[in-house]
């Protein structure tokens, strides 16, 4: 719950990182025009904000060039396996740097003391926006990717999941608002064009309704992110997995993750487990944002409501996990009780909804990835080989 002493002018101190995430543990309070790691690293705008991390457009003085400043609550620093991941990661893409595999490479790593504690800070090359902002600006215009677009960046997802499951890591944060767009094309930029395509930063002062001064670990300002209105390199740039904190080695033990909801994986809701192929599950589910500009299934509802829609776009549910549903069905009474939209298998959607000979290709693969049991989907490289030379 948010500090009530605190005033709230504008949105923007509604819609960022929450205040009482500045804590001892927490966030690293950031000014514009900080600097980092004696003074080469120069903060000029804010690119977003996450649970256990904000992430700042910065100016890497040493090397002329923009990147992509990731500085992690001071309570995850030292847990995060995300800095290992990567390296594990560089191990098995050498001699081509990460960014070639759609992962986002990174440039640098240091520590940053501060009021709310030890940080670790990732320097990443420069990202664009992520993959569901473009596509629901799209899908709001009532348009969307280009065919070849769509097929260029499932296979460059597919690729950088073939180099994660390679790598002996798996259960990684694949989801719309994890996979980003590089920023190559401006990497080396002006300031002047790249604050003509990011625009200016926009802030709003924290102040106490009473005046007093605020403690040392809160931030002066709380800023808006990049609104990337007058990006258009959807078509120039790639594709890039830009979260590997979550993400283990796959000899571990499963266990229950921050899964996002439009994804969850029905092995997790039945049995309570899952493994690295959990990663096929939410690949199927972004490659059908890609394709239809929705997720297949429904966020931030109960879970009997989103394996209904599972079944309705898939069929039934394997024979061992029935008495589990059914036992779900019961104990929810009259509340299955409702008729929804009218029904589509994955394919009848697809003919209604999409009926692009070029994407075509891409449901039985999605299909396939979607498979109920873990075991049944097909893997990275498999879902490459059906989709063939298309989208290269």
């Amino acid at each position: 719950m948010e500090d009530s002493s605190f005033e709230y002018p504008s949105d923007i101190l509604y819609t960022q990182e929450p205040l009482s995430g500045y804590k001892f543990g927490g966030y690293h309070p950031v000014r514009i025009g900080d600097t980092f790691k004696d003074n080469r690293y120069t903060i000029h705008h804010k690119l977003g904000w996450g649970g256990f991390s904000t992430v700042w457009l910065a100016h890497d003085n040493l090397r002329n060039r923009w990147v992509s400043l990731k500085i992690k609550t001071a309570d995850t620093s030292y847990s995060s396996q995300e800095l290992p991941n990567l390296q594990q990661l560089e191990k098995i893409a050498a001699p081509d740097d990460l960014s070639s595999r759609y992962i986002l490479h990174l440039l640098d790593a240091f520590i940053q003391p501060g009021p709310n504690g030890i940080h670790q800070c990732l320097v990443f090359e420069l990202i664009g926006p992520t993959i569901d902002r473009i596509i629901t600006d799209y899908r709001e215009l009532s348009d969307s990717l280009d065919p070849q677009t769509i097929l260029r960046l499932s296979r460059q997802l597919l690729k950088a999941i073939e180099l994660v499951h390679n790598a002996g890591v798996g259960q990684i944060d694949i989801s719309g608002r994890n996979i980003v767009f590089s920023g190559r094309n401006l990497a080396y930029a002006s300031e002047k064009i790249i604050f003509a395509v990011f625009g200016s930063p926009e802030h709003e002062p924290v102040t106490h309704l009473d005046g007093t001064p605020l403690h040392k670990g809160f931030p002066a300002a709380l800023f808006g992110p990049v609104s990337w209105e007058d990006w258009l390199e959807e078509f120039a740039e790639e594709l890039r997995i830009f979260d590997l904190g979550e993400g283990f080695a796959q000899e571990e033990k499963s266990r229950m993750l921050a899964q996002p909801g439009p994804a969850r994986a029905p092995e997790l809701i039945f049995t309570g487990r899952s493994d690295h192929r959990t990663d096929l599950w939410h690949t199927g589910c972004m490659l059908f944002f890609f394709v239809f500009g929705t997720y297949p299934f429904d966020s931030d509802v109960e879970d009997m409501v989103v394996v209904e829609q599972m079944i309705d776009l898939l069929g039934d549910l394997p024979q061992e996990w029935q008495s589990s549903w059914d036992r779900m069905r019961a104990e929810a009474g009259d509340m299955m009780d409702f008729q929804g939209d009218e029904v589509f298998s994955l394919e009848d959607r697809f003919d209604k909804e999409v009926a692009e000979p070029e994407l075509a290709p891409l449901i039985p693969i999605i299909r396939a990835l979607l498979e109920f049991r873990p075991s049944e989907r097909i893997t990275a490289p498999q879902a490459l080989s059906l989709l063939g030379t298309q989208g290269q």
